[in-house]
């Protein structure tokens, strides 16, 4: 898997301002307010073509009734612990400070490299004030402005030259499914149930598993790597800093799969974590199965379980075409077929469709219906082609390629999943010029 990179410091600094810039989206709150990171965030980016995965770890306050003293170790280890390698971000504005001397100390400690980004340097004058920071003992340091970008770039290039290459494990060759879903949803039982044995700790405590763990395993003929994540919970949820590690395995767990299985509480519903973690794996293009666990919990009637599934795709829309299988990890109620239904949704991912048989298929239905004239443009699809991607995406050639709108996109893509078996697997679909 790749790399993680953390950024760790006292709150105020601009660690969030930086993460936002380096990941490129808004996903953490930046405010004034010292200590406004409460929980954490994560992301992916790239530089120079690294990919590496970031942790913006929040801020350290020494006294504080949110996060005592004694608390900064623990999470200064833990992210150390984690990371591949660590910034380590400082302020010119109020120099040197009693915090920071107290996260130095235990970074000097650590054997990975740690890279101090000396922030808010954005003037001559601030950039001579930095010097004062050699003072923490970890050598030379970077400066930056994390609001405009100033530095970061010299600060990444040694970073990406720092990290260590990871090794592909073995068993990476076989197909990853990840057993996804929020915390107490069933996960472990369902793997338990699966092998015939207690190979994990399970019990009603939500959030026991704490990392992701790998099984290899076989059935109907075909061998892949079952993996056990941690519970995935809201990031405002995850106070505790160890499950915030967990759930960054469960991130990247999916981020690395071939097959997302996603349980979710059948007593709870479709919830909105629930739903989060299925357009993640959407996102990131995987293979998606729902097991609704604990249906033996659930009254019934005739009608309980169309109502439940029509009610599951409709907040999965329009995203629809996935297999919805109602299961019992605690009686092993169609636990297999969960899995077969994983192994069907893994092939279809990896299908191949010829071009001449692609095109023999789509280029009448598209001649039937072609795209509406737009201000009096016709649009003509005269070729189509599966690309070479490890997930199913196609490209159409047109002579107006910027005239077809996101409701024709979608009637093609329905047509190619009647056509072909994509059930499960989300697909791309391109416009181009010819």
């Amino acid at each position: 898997m790749g790399n993680i990179v953390a950024i760790v410091g006292r709150p105020n600094v601009g660690k969030s301002t930086l993460f936002n810039r380096l990941v490129q989206r808004r996903e953490a709150i930046v405010d004034a307010v010292s200590g406004v990171t409460r929980d954490r965030h994560y992301g992916k980016t790239d530089w120079n073509g690294r990919e590496f995965s970031l942790i913006d770890t929040g801020g350290y306050v020494v006294g504080s009734d949110d996060i005592f003293e004694a608390e900064i170790d623990k999470q200064v280890e833990l992210a150390i612990d984690e990371a591949d390698a660590i910034i380590f971000m400082v302020d010119v504005e109020n120099g040197v400070t009693g915090m920071d001397e107290e996260v130095a100390q235990l970074l000097r400690q650590a054997k990975k490299p740690i890279f101090l980004a000396v922030n808010k340097v954005d003037n001559a004058k601030r950039a001579a004030d930095a010097v004062e920071f050699y003072a923490l003992g970890l050598g030379e340091y970077y400066t930056i402005a994390s609001t405009n970008g100033s530095g970061t770039g010299e600060l990444l290039d040694a970073i990406i030259e720092a990290l260590p290459e990871k090794e592909e494990a073995v068993a990476d060759d076989l197909p990853r499914f990840a057993v996804v879903g929020r915390p107490n949803a069933g996960k472990s039982s369902f793997i338990n149930a699966l092998i015939g044995e207690d190979r994990y700790i399970v019990t009603d405590i939500a959030g026991t598993t704490r990392d992701s763990n790998d099984t290899k395993y076989n059935r109907f003929g075909f061998d892949f790597n079952l993996v056990d994540t941690a519970g995935i919970r809201k990031k405002s949820k995850v106070k505790d800093d160890l499950e915030f590690y967990s759930v960054m395995r469960s991130v990247r767990a999916i981020e690395y799969s071939d097959v997302c299985i996603l349980v979710i509480d059948a007593t709870r519903g479709f919830e909105g974590q629930d739903q989060n973690i299925f357009w993640l794996a959407e996102k990131n293009k995987k293979g998606i199965v729902i097991l609704v666990n604990k249906w033996d919990l659930v009254e019934k009637d005739t009608h309980t379980t169309k109502e439940f599934e029509a009610m599951i795709r409709k907040e999965t829309a329009p995203f629809t075409d996935v297999p919805i299988v109602f299961i019992s990890a605690l009686t092993k109620q169609r636990i297999f077929k969960a899995i077969e239904t994983a192994v069907e949704v893994f092939e279809n991912r990896k299908q191949k469709i010829a071009t001449s048989k692609l095109n023999e298929a789509m280029l009448d239905i598209m001649k039937q219906n072609p795209p509406p004239a737009y201000k009096g443009k016709y649009i003509k699809i005269k070729y189509c082609m599966q690309l070479p991607s490890p997930t199913p995406q196609f490209v159409f050639f047109a002579n107006l390629p910027q005239y077809v709108k996101d409701p024709y996109k979608r009637y093609i893509e329905n047509k190619l999943r009647e056509i072909y078996d994509l059930k499960g697997v989300p697909i791309v679909i391109y416009f181009r010029k010819k």
